[in-house]
Order: structure tokens, then sequence, then C-alpha cells
């Protein structure tokens, strides 16, 4: 099985892509295209993948990826660096030709950024902790610093954990309701009592539009419903797993 990104019309003419788990060479419980080098898999397998998942987005391209914290946190890539010497942080920008910005995720949101007009990309790994605490709006900011214009800003948001799929306790919605009592909207009624589901996609799609992006588009893919496709935490978590894969999402620049 082949390495099958998922595109975005709207991102047509950058290389970019959502990849899942389809066409790697892991096994077992990390079966598939797993390139988290923070996970248990054998690494020649993790580096396999990797270079699998970039030669099916821009084979000429630099991977660039980073030591992610779950942080608001982003940087601004000029040339690539080492695996052992990656940033913490949770996104990244460019303006440079020839580098692919990528973002791990398995459940969290992954968002890939283009102003394509001024030549520049951005990547943002978007877990709750990242989404509330603005890691969109640092990675709009350092974007912007490179001449970009959030106006002209395409903003891709890819395979994450659904509403449906993502419970959550009653102190993880007051969390949420006491940074905006507006938030409140993205929970519905758990399944069980002092629960409720959280909706981080649409969450995340509303952070991106007040923030003033020209054009925020979701896929709406549930990545703990599709185990055949997407690696997913929680669903590994679930099953009493003892580790999980995670996929990457790449976008950059045309040489």
């Amino acid at each position: 099985m082949s390495v099958r990104p998922i595109t975005v019309a709207a991102l047509d003419g950058l290389p970019h892509g959502f990849l899942g788990r389809e066409g790697g060479v892991s096994a077992g419980i990390h079966a598939g295209l797993n390139v988290g080098l923070g996970s248990d898999d054998d690494r020649a397998a993790i580096l396999e993948n990797r270079r699998r998942a970039v030669e099916a987005v821009a084979p000429a391209h630099a991977l660039v990826t980073l030591h992610q914290v779950h942080s608001p946190d982003a940087v601004a890539v000029t040339a690539p660096f080492a695996d052992e010497a990656r940033p913490h942080a949770d996104a990244l920008v460019t303006d440079r030709p020839g580098l692919l910005l990528g973002i791990l995720t398995a459940d969290c949101v992954p968002v890939l950024f283009a102003d394509a007009g001024a030549g520049v990309v951005g990547a943002a790994h978007a877990g709750w902790k990242g989404a509330i605490t603005g890691v969109t709006d640092r990675t709009l900011d350092e974007m912007e610093k490179l001449g970009a214009d959030r106006a002209n800003m395409v903003a891709a948001i890819g395979p994450c954990i659904a509403r449906v799929s993502y419970e959550v306790d009653e102190g993880f919605v007051r969390r949420f309701e006491a940074d905006d009592p507006a938030n409140e909207r993205f929970f519905a009624d758990g399944r069980k009592p002092g629960h409720a589901q959280f909706d981080i996609e649409a969450y995340v799609a509303h952070r991106l539009a007040a923030a003033g992006i020209g054009r925020v588009i979701a896929l709406g893919e549930d990545t703990y419903a599709q185990p055949e496709r997407f690696f997913s935490f929680r669903r590994a978590t679930h099953l009493g797993e003892p580790g999980y894969g995670r996929q990457i999402s790449l976008i950059g620049l045309p040489d």
C-alpha cells in the first residue's frame, strides 16, 4: 500500500499533505507510517517512514520537525536541523523554498497555513493545551514577521479527534469556559454524568477565524474512529496498548 497524502484544493501549487498510517513499514501496534521519533517503534522503521512521507509530498525537500511539548510556541525556520537538535515548540514557519515543515499528531489538531502570494507557510500542532494558550495565534504572528498577511492566508485543519470521540470531565469544560464563556458552544452532553464531548476541531477553526484568517478549511476526519487510516493516542489508551504511532502533516514552498 502506498503513501496517499490528503491534499486541499485551496493549497494547490504548494507541496503539502496530511498523511495517515497507510504506506509505512512499521509493525505491531505501530503498524504503518509511524513517524514518531519519540515512540517505542524500531528507529530504522521510523526513519524509513519519514523518508517515504517526504517522497510522497516533496521528494527534493528537507524535512524539518520539532520536539513537540504542547506549548503555544512557534519558531521560524531558515535551514534544516538535526533530529537531536529539534527546538522544543509546537509550530514552525518559513519563507525558504526547499524546506518541508512537519507536524506530528495522534488525535491533536494539525493545521497547515499558507500565504502563497507572500511565499510564507506554516504548520502547527494544536492539542488542547496549545490551542487554548494560542499556538495558532503565535503561528500567525511569526508568519506576519516574514511578510505574510493573515487576510490572505489559508488555514487547513487536518485529521484529529472528533467531538463524538472526545469525552472530557467538568474540570476540563470549566477551564475553557473560564478563558471565554462563549466556549461552552464547543461542548455537548457526555455519555456519563459529569462529562462532556469536546469539539476541538471546531474550537481551533473558531480561533483561526477570530484571528482574521482569510479562509479556514476543516477536513472533518476523526482519527479515533478510523483505526485503519490513522493513529490515535486515545484509542490506544482505551485498548490498553503500551504505545502508539504518530502521523505527519507536511507543507513547504515550491523550489
